[in-house]
């Protein structure tokens, strides 16, 4: 089940665009003790932590009526069933010590493993080594800077808050210094969410594969994969750099990723690398680390956009059989709680306005001086 929880553990589940199923109508047993006292943060009970509602609706969408069983069979790993899946070991202790219990789940390629800077391996077998937690591998990123200070989950997440549940960068930082130039132009601090620049890195999956395997020749040749319920899944591409760029649900962009580019090829379907979804969220990585990408990594750089040009193709999809044309290409791909930033806007983001040139030039004069005031990797 370890390695099964890497394929459904998207952050699907707290995204505010998903519908959400018929919440549960009681309490688990376990928690009656608990909800005599905490009757109100019992009610995470029946929230999306317990009902999973966002990968439910998710499967449902992409394998139609079949969704539901698909669900059953392959996604029941991470339910929050009763306090005391959290609260395991003391059910009053500091909050500090939560982590653990948040990462029990939080894993994979679930947004958590990243804070404490591990992104997933690939599926196959071969790569299953090095540093390890509850059995899954992991390569060893850079950590979130507010992770190095010390601070943990429950420092940001209140999931037992009935309003405001997280606490955002402006929070704590309500006062960008303005003599970092990118911080003095002032349509990256209204357009923009802190993370798209001072996310350092984020776990990307591109080409979620599901096979369902008939012959002996295909169990043979799948062997070394791990399984989803009735599937063996591996995916096409894994990345651990700067992830692409669109806009989130408040219009401000934002780090993207797929929540899943999922495939399947089922004979008994008449199934071959059948796309079933191409959706993608907007996300905080936690990632954040002072400093920030060059003016390049975004400006000039269609492919951050999913713009990628045919010149800059170096996968051809196509010619695998698969039916996208790219991967950075937002042609048959959606963001699901969020857009794409169109070609239009890309193009008004390039213009080299005054303000523009002189930040530039800002910019590479602090990188030339080591003692100068501003925020670099």
């Amino acid at each position: 089940m370890a390695n099964l929880r890497g394929i459904v553990l998207i952050t699907m589940a707290l995204l505010p665009g998903f519908s959400r199923l018929p919440a549960t109508a009681e309490l688990p047993p376990a928690t009656g003790d608990c909800a005599a006292c905490h009757s109100a943060q019992a009610a995470v009970l029946s929230g999306i932590m317990a009902t999973r509602s966002g990968e439910r609706a998710f499967f449902c969408r992409a394998f139609g009526k079949e969704g539901e069983d698909f669900f059953q069979a392959s996604c029941t790993g991470c339910h929050v069933t009763s306090c005391e899946d959290c609260h395991r070991d003391d059910a009053h202790r500091s909050p500090a010590s939560y982590d653990p219990a948040c990462l029990g789940c939080h894993r994979g390629y679930f947004t958590g493993w990243d804070y404490y800077g591990r992104a997933p391996r690939e599926d196959h077998e071969r790569y299953q080594r090095g540093p390890s937690d509850q059995g899954e591998h992991y390569l060893t990123m850079l950590p979130d800077v507010h992770r190095e200070a010390g601070l943990g989950c429950a420092d940001c997440h209140r999931i037992h808050a009935t309003e405001k549940s997280v606490r955002t960068c402006r929070d704590c930082h309500s006062d960008p210094d303005r003599s970092i130039p990118e911080h003095a132009i002032q349509i990256h601090l209204d357009r923009m969410e802190c993370s798209a620049c001072h996310a350092a890195w984020a776990a990307q999956e591109y080409g979620t594969t599901l096979v369902k395997t008939v012959t002996d020749e295909q169990e043979d040749a799948f062997e070394a994969l791990p399984w989803a319920g009735p599937w063996q899944k591996s995916a096409a591409l894994r990345r651990q750099d700067a992830p692409p760029l669109g806009l989130n649900a408040r219009g401000r962009v934002s780090p993207i990723r797929p929540q899943f580019i999922l495939l399947a090829t089922d004979s008994g379907h008449g199934w071959e690398n059948k796309l079933l979804a191409a959706e993608w969220r907007a996300f905080s990585p936690h990632t954040i680390r002072p400093g920030s990408v060059t003016c390049g990594g975004c400006h000039d750089n269609p492919r951050r956009f999913m713009l990628e040009s045919a010149q800059q193709r170096i996968f051809d999809l196509r010619a695998d059989g698969l039916p996208l044309v790219s991967w950075w290409d937002q042609t048959g791909q959606q963001v699901v709680n969020g857009s794409f930033l169109s070609r239009e806007r890309f193009v008004e983001m390039n213009t080299r306005t005054p303000e523009y040139v002189r930040q530039h030039l800002r910019r590479w004069q602090n990188l030339l001086n080591p003692d100068a005031d501003s925020s670099s990797r």
